[in-house]
C-alpha cells in the first residue's frame, strides 16, 4: 500500500466513524456510565473496605491503565477505525447485568462492567487497538472479589501453612510456644490466625501483580521467575508478618494487636512483595552499541 494512503482523506473518510455515529458511539457510553455506576461504586467499595480484602484493585486498576496509555501511545499512528463487532460483547455484558438485577449478586454485575470494556474498546478504537490493550483489560477480572465458598479451603490451608511455619521459627529461636490447629499460644497471650490473617488478599495481589509483570516483560526467564516466586513469596512474606506479630504479642502482650501495629503489617505484605515482583519483572536496559559499531 502505499505510504500516503494513510494520509489520504478519502482513505480517511472510508474508516472513521461519521459524526452521527460519533455521537451514537458517545451516547451509548453515556448510557453505559449510569447502568454501571452502582457497580463501580461497588467494587470501589469492596477494594477500600480493608487491607485484607481485595486492596490490590486500586493498584491493578492504577497500572492497567498506565500500561492502555502506553499501548495506545504505540499505535497513535495507525488509522483511526470504529469495529460494530463491540455490540457482540455489549449485549452479554448487558444480559449477565439485567440477570443480576434479579439475583443481585453484585458480582456478576461487576463482571458485565468489565466485560463491557473491551466492546468499548471495539466501537472506539477499532480492532488493532482494542488487540493491543485486550490482555491489560482482561486482567481487571483478577481485581474482582472472590466469594469465601470458593476459597474457604485455600484459607484454610494457608492459616494452617502460616500457624506450622511460626511454630517452627520461634522453636528454632527459642521462644516458648504451644500450637494446635490455627491457634498460636506464647506467654503473654495467644493468638488465633483468621482468614484476615491467612494471607489470602496478599496472595491473590502477588498473583496478579505478577501476571501483568510477566505479559508486558520482554526476557522470557524473567516471565517464568515472576510467575514462579508470586505464590511462595506472598506466603513467606505473610509468615514473616504473622511471626512478628506473634513475638510482639510475646513481648508486650495482647493489647498490641488492638494499635496500629496490626494493620501496618497486613500493609507491609503489599510494600514487600509487589516491589519484588515488579523489580524481577523489569525490563533490561537496552545495551549500548559498542563505539567501534557506529556507522
Amino acid at each position: 500500500m502505499n505510504t500516503n494512503t494513510w494520509t489520504n482523506p478519502y482513505f480517511k473518510s472510508a474508516i472513521r466513524p461519521s459524526t452521527r455515529q460519533r455521537w451514537l458511539l458517545w451516547l451509548v457510553s453515556a448510557a453505559l456510565v449510569v447502568l454501571f455506576a452502582p457497580d463501580f461504586l461497588w467494587l470501589w467499595e469492596r477494594w477500600t473496605m480493608s487491607v485484607w480484602q481485595n486492596g490490590h484493585g486500586i493498584l491493578v486498576t492504577a497500572l492497567v491503565l498506565y500500561f492502555i496509555r502506553e499501548e495506545l501511545h504505540k499505535l497513535k499512528y495507525a488509522p483511526p477505525s470504529s469495529n460494530a463487532w463491540g455490540f457482540a460483547v455489549l449485549i452479554p455484558a448487558l444480559m449477565m447485568h439485567m440477570l443480576d438485577t434479579g439475583i443481585h449478586s453484585q458480582l456478576l454485575s461487576a463482571a458485565a462492567l468489565l466485560l463491557s470494556l473491551p466492546g468499548l474498546s471495539l466501537l472506539f478504537f477499532g480492532a488493532e487497538r482494542t488487540k493491543a490493550i485486550l490482555f491489560p483489560l482482561a486482567t481487571l477480572f483478577l481485581t474482582l472479589p472472590i466469594p469465601l465458598v470458593f476459597t474457604e479451603s485455600i484459607h484454610l490451608a494457608l492459616r494452617h501453612i502460616a500457624t506450622r511455619s511460626v511454630t517452627w521459627l520461634l522453636k528454632l529461636f527459642g521462644v516458648p510456644v504451644f500450637s494446635t490447629g490455627t491457634l498460636l499460644q506464647v506467654e503473654n497471650g495467644s493468638l488465633m490466625v483468621a482468614d484476615a490473617c491467612s494471607g489470602f488478599a496478599t496472595l491473590y495481589a502477588a498473583v496478579t501483580i505478577a501476571v501483568l509483570t510477566a505479559y508486558f516483560c520482554h526476557d522470557m526467564r524473567r516471565r517464568i521467575l515472576v510467575l514462579l516466586i508470586a505464590v511462595p513469596l506472598a506466603v513467606g512474606v505473610n509468615i514473616i508478618r504473622v511471626l512478628i506479630l506473634t513475638l510482639l504479642v510475646n513481648w508486650f502482650g495482647l493489647d498490641v494487636l488492638a494499635t496500629s501495629a496490626h494493620e501496618l503489617s497486613g500493609l507491609l505484605t503489599f510494600m514487600i512483595a509487589l516491589p519484588i515482583i515488579f523489580f524481577l519483572g523489569r525490563n533490561p536496559p537496552e545495551s549500548m552499541p559498542a563505539a567501534g559499531n557506529k556507522q
